[in-house]
């Protein structure tokens, strides 16, 4: 009986020796999960900026395609404003806004140009990781990023995860 009572006294005192963590155990785990976070999550947030960006490019290319289209309908860009005969009321809502940007229209964007034969479309970031970014093109299909990442730049590109062409 006393070889039993001893060995039940060992036997607890060793689980209490391990039960639980240290406070300098919980910090280092604490400290690691801190470190991985501030990786993580900048690159998470870079991700999804880089993921929104393509709604952008896509749109701006798209209403190029139109307002070409309308140019030859109509012999110019517009009237007073971008595309503004009715035949394109179906497509042209300038200022508009699509989930992450708003797109915006201009005429008479080339130097000397009275005769409304030139645009700049812009697309301007409205929402969440977008925000701070602002993309051109214009009638002859050039495109250029004026805003990256909220910072002003002169690329004659659109940039998407580098803040060079």
């Amino acid at each position: 009986m006393k070889k039993q009572a001893s060995s039940l006294r060992r036997a607890v005192q060793a689980r209490r020796g391990s039960s639980g963590f240290t406070l300098i155990e919980v910090m280092i785990v604490v400290a690691i999960i801190g470190i991985l976070a501030s990786i993580a999550i900048p690159a998470y947030n870079d991700y999804v900026r880089r993921g929104q960006l393509p709604e952008a490019f896509n749109t701006l290319s798209e209403y190029r395609v139109k307002m070409e289209q309308y140019y030859q309908d109509n012999r110019k860009y517009g009237t007073t404003d971008c595309a503004d005969a009715s035949s394109a009321s179906g497509w042209n809502t300038f200022p508009t806004t699509v989930k992450y940007f708003t797109f915006t229209c201009a005429l008479d964007t080339a130097t000397g140009d009275t005769a409304k034969q030139s645009y700049t479309i812009t697309a301007t970031g409205a929402s969440s990781q977008a925000v701070g970014h602002v993309y051109t093109i214009n009638e002859r299909g050039q495109r250029a990023t004026t805003k990256f990442k909220n910072a002003t730049v002169s690329q004659s590109c659109w940039l998407s995860s580098a803040a060079a062409c």
